[in-house]
């Protein structure tokens, strides 16, 4: 039986939404339940999935929904029960913290008159006011929250630069302001690199690479996914960003990262980073690099973006000598770029236990800019893969639940997470896909990435470990051989700790490379020679 119960005007977490969901699918008597806000997406989705439509219509997006597949009354009554006791703990829990609640924004201001930073994480269609009220306040601004309109965003963005302030987002999920980590960000050492990314993972990624490599960063700005990218938008916060950190004593170079921008904005932001007069690093995924500049170095993917900033930073004076010094270390897990003897020669060793049909890559990512680095790799070097997202329509999914052939998938996208918590948060999605693609006999090669820091899942890796154990057995059972390649975003110092991540997933036989990059090189060389007839 299926069951909805509804509770109006009561707005909860999307992580305890997500916690309370898990503790109902495991109930005696439950097939399935989802804790949710009432959007139109999770509307519409709990219609797909059988719900009486009729129940949720006239509900919003401060309105919760429980909904139970139950096998009788009594598991049902049982299961809303415990939703409801479940929101109340972790609210009893959240109150016990420290973090001191208040009725209004206004309210907040009088606890500290020095912040001078808001995050607003807020459905969509309230998030832009209350981003309105922090600029017009003096704030710099984190907006959290994604379905903000364009309008909205451009109407933001103009009047935080008429005031000088940072307007960072909408969709901003991470960034490092004085050294404390935003939202999904992670502990990495204090230094004189100033990053400015669209965030998400590509902003995690170097951060955590350039802490690895003994550097540091004086400040990392998320400006949202539509800063650069977006012509309308025009860089506004990327190119505040920029004059910020030129104008930072502390910040002694400066790192852009961020998917193909347009190609005015581009420009612009060329030309702020010339006019800085500090050494600059640029990286834009999907594009071809331009030719270096005595101080503006233009890098090719995530990792080699991280090594010259790093190089940048102990002093190398120029593009030309930064690259000098990556040739002479080919091999050193410091400044070494990956030889590319060192990658044929892993990936053969893998490929030559492969049984005859395997030929597909796999990749299954919770990080959307690591996705992409993988994809547009992928894509060039096997002559096509398809994913969710793809921008040639041609090689576009036209299912994101069924892979066919070569296929790298963000399952961070909204098509997996609506009514769902992000894979980051809720790694289970992932897992059971892990373990369905190790079930494929065409499967050649699984390429996942883990990412922690704070707002991650307490153990990403101890999560994928039995969904892992299952995909290499079945493979096994047939005659065949697993290879499952992972890469760690993250640190030492991160609350789940890189090294216990990396242990826990070697223990299984994971191949952990250093990087995205190189877990994707190994990967991709992997399945091109399965997918060549090299297993035969």
């Amino acid at each position: 039986m299926k069951r909805i119960t509804v509770k109006r005007g009561s707005y909860y977490d999307s992580v305890f939404l997500m916690l309370a969901t898990r503790g109902l699918k495991g109930l005696a008597g439950v097939r399935d339940a989802i804790v949710a806000m009432a959007t139109p997406m999770n509307a519409e989705l709990l219609s797909d999935m059988g719900f009486p439509a009729a129940e949720l219509d006239g509900l919003g997006p401060n309105d919760l929904v429980v909904a139970v597949d139950a096998e009788d009354e009594a598991s049902a009554e049982a299961a809303v029960k415990e939703a409801f006791d479940s929101l109340t703990r972790k609210k009893t829990e959240s109150a016990g913290s420290g973090v001191v609640r208040t009725g209004s924004f206004d309210a907040a201001l009088t606890l500290d008159p020095d912040a001078n930073v808001a995050l607003i994480s807020l459905p969509g269609a309230y998030a832009a006011r209350e981003a309105r009220k922090a600029l017009e306040s003096g704030l710099h601004v984190m907006v959290f929250s994604d379905n903000v309109s364009l309008d909205e965003e451009i109407a933001l963005k103009r009047l935080a630069v008429s005031k000088g302030l940072l307007m960072m987002g909408p969709d901003c999920g991470t960034a490092i302001i004085n050294g404390k980590p935003l939202c999904f960000a992670n502990a990495v050492r204090r230094g004189t690199i100033g990053v400015v990314a669209a965030s998400g993972t590509g902003l995690q990624e170097t951060t955590c690479l350039i802490d690895r490599y003994g550097a540091g960063v004086s400040q990392a700005i998320g400006t949202g996914g539509r800063d650069m990218k977006n012509a309308a938008v025009g860089g506004m916060t990327s190119l505040l960003a920029i004059e910020a950190l030129a104008a930072d004593p502390v910040t002694k170079v400066l790192l852009v990262i961020g998917k193909p921008p347009a190609p005015e904005v581009a420009a612009k932001v060329v030309a702020a980073l010339r006019a800085s007069g500090k050494p600059s690093v640029i990286h834009f995924l999907g594009l071809k690099p331009a030719p270096d500049e005595e101080r503006v170095a233009y890098a090719a993917d995530l990792e080699e973006a991280s090594l010259l900033a790093a190089l940048f930073s102990e002093g190398v004076p120029t593009a030309e000598a930064a690259r000098s010094r990556m040739a002479e270390d080919t091999g050193n897990d410091r400044y070494g770029r990956p030889d590319k003897i060192s990658i044929e020669t892993l990936a053969a060793a893998e490929a030559s236990r492969l049984a005859k049909g395997q030929k597909w890559l796999r990749g299954l990512y919770t990080g959307g800019t690591l996705a992409d680095e993988a994809l547009f790799m992928a894509h060039a070097m096997l002559g096509g893969v398809r994913s969710n997202n793809q921008i040639d329509p041609a090689w576009k999914m036209t299912d994101p639940l069924r892979s066919e052939g070569h296929v790298v998938i963000d399952l961070g996208d909204d098509f997996f997470t609506a009514g769902k918590p992000h894979p980051m948060i809720d790694p289970a999605a992932r897992a059971e896909r892990l373990a369905k693609e190790g079930k494929d006999p065409e499967t050649a090669v699984l390429l996942i990435d883990v990412v922690i820091g704070y707002g991650s899942h307490a153990d990403p890796a101890g999560a994928c470990v039995p969904a892992i154990r299952e995909a290499k057995a079945a493979a096994a059972s047939r005659g065949g051989y697993m290879p499952i390649i992972a890469s760690v975003t993250g640190t030492q110092a991160d609350p789940q700790g890189y090294a216990s991540q990396v242990a826990a997933l070697e223990a299984e036989g994971v191949i952990v490379m250093p990087s995205n990059y190189r877990a994707a090189l190994v990967a991709v060389e992997i399945a091109r020679i399965a997918s060549e007839g090299a297993v035969i």
